[in-house]
């Protein structure tokens, strides 16, 4: 009978393999379970530092929420500008002179924002500009404006004032200590073709700035750009600031005066400082291209007919138009007497200033005399074509009273017509390239600004 075969080894020999197989198994899932713990801690403590950025726990202070906000967007989504962007913000808001201003200028490729910005920074204050560069007139403009600022070391932020992002970013990189709100959507026609872009920018931008500014701590003291316009069918003659303004002939009007109650709302709850400036057909170099000074000029040089308006009853119609200088001295005196605000992170701690000026010249001009004068500077005689205004139309005349701003900051227009308007046509014929008939004019004294 044969000897069965010997298994014994055989079974030892599986009995091992299983035993390599187990051991081999059990250290492959303790390493597995190793990294798979890792990388589970790994992922929650990215969760965590996420939320905590962007949802950072309820504080008494709402200027470190609009920080913490502000460095979600500068760290995760570099609102703006990377490192060096925020460089150019810090050295051009810096101010030079000891106790120097760190101002903010909306609006600042405009024509009273670049005067202002220019002037600002001259005497040592530190200048940030905010601009979106709209179309709504001719954008090289504003950019030779730009440039005019770039070589001062002024630097202009592009972007617009619903960008709440952009302007909690700009409030965390520089501290400013005033704000020179001149942004806006200008004009009165202009509001029939496109009344929304009044609302946008000078609505809900004013009010987007006004909610970054009482968040932040300290908060700064704002001086912004109303308008003469507020008087809308107000009769009384001459204009003061303490006249009703609830009649407003137009949008833009009617956006302005918006603007003067939101004002106040955001002082009497959130302790703002806040100054508005009522202007008066400022004019002068670097003007705005839809004035009519502007384009009667353009047009007396091409031999175009200019239209002059009459009331109903044939009075020649009448303006106070404001030389720039003279109005740039009236904003900066106006952030040199600002109040600081009281408030402190969103929270009122007692009154704060809340003014609102006249910035004219306090002598209407007639029309008429305005085209006379150019006429005399271009040696050009322009074709005028006469309208009679209907008996509904634009108040004829606006007469400023600025008795209460000569008290307050030493504001009085020292520049006369004949004179601001010669400084006017000696840039305009010098940026176009323009060789006109001109006479040869005695070169006035005084400071020029742009």
């Amino acid at each position: 009978m044969p000897t069965p075969p010997d298994t014994s080894k055989t079974l030892k020999l599986e009995r091992y393999n299983s035993y390599l197989r187990k051991f081999h198994s059990t250290k492959l899932i303790n390493a597995s379970s190793k990294l798979l713990f890792r990388a589970t801690l790994l992922v929650a403590l990215l969760l965590i530092l996420f939320f905590t950025i962007s949802y950072p726990p309820l504080s008494d202070n709402p200027h470190h929420r609009l920080h913490r906000h502000s460095l979600l967007s500068t760290s995760l989504f570099s609102v703006g500008g990377g490192a060096a962007w925020e460089k150019q913000v810090r050295r051009s808001s810096t101010p030079r002179r000891p106790n120097g201003f760190s101002v903010l200028v909306t609006g600042a490729a405009g024509f009273v924002g670049s005067h202002c910005s220019l002037a600002l920074k001259k005497r040592g204050d530190g200048v940030l500009g905010l601009d979106n560069f709209n179309d709504y007139y001719d954008p090289s403009l504003k950019r030779a404006r730009q440039n005019l600022l770039k070589k001062h070391e002024v630097f202009i932020v592009e972007g617009d004032l619903n960008d709440a992002p952009l302007l909690s970013k700009l409030f965390y990189v520089a501290p400013f200590t005033h704000v020179l709100h001149l942004a806006a959507q200008a004009g009165v026609r202009y509001a029939m073709q496109n009344p929304q872009s009044y609302i946008r920018s000078n609505i809900a931008g004013f009010v987007n700035l006004l909610e970054i500014a009482k968040a932040t701590n300290p908060q700064p003291a704002i001086v912004w750009a109303s308008s003469s316009s507020v008087y809308g069918l107000n009769s009384e003659n001459p204009f003061s600031e303490i006249d009703r303004t609830d009649k407003p002939a137009s949008l833009y009007a009617a956006t302005k005066k918006a603007g003067e109650e939101i004002a106040h709302t955001y002082n009497h709850i959130y302790g703002l400082s806040l100054t508005g400036l009522r202007f008066f057909t400022v004019y002068g170099p670097w003007g705005r291209p839809d004035m009519a000074y502007f384009f009667f000029t353009r047009d007396i040089l091409q031999g175009k007919s200019i239209e002059i308006y009459k009331t109903h009853d044939q009075k020649e119609v009448a303006r106070d138009f404001t030389y720039i200088d003279d109005v740039v001295k009236g904003c900066l005196g106006a952030l040199d007497t600002a109040e600081k605000s009281t408030g402190s992170g969103g929270k009122k701690k007692g009154p704060a200033q809340l003014r609102v000026y006249n910035l004219g010249n306090t002598s209407p001009v007639p029309v008429g005399r305005l085209v006379s004068i150019l006429e005399g500077l271009l040696n050009t005689k322009a074709k005028k074509h006469v309208i009679t205004m209907p008996r509904n139309g634009d108040v004829p005349f606006t007469h400023a009273n600025v008795t209460l701003a000569h008290k307050d900051f030493g504001y009085k227009p020292t520049t006369d017509l004949a004179s601001g308007l010669r400084k006017f046509v000696k840039w305009y014929v010098g940026y176009y390239g323009i060789q006109p008939r001109t006479k040869k004019e005695t070169q006035p004294t005084g400071d020029e600004s742009g």
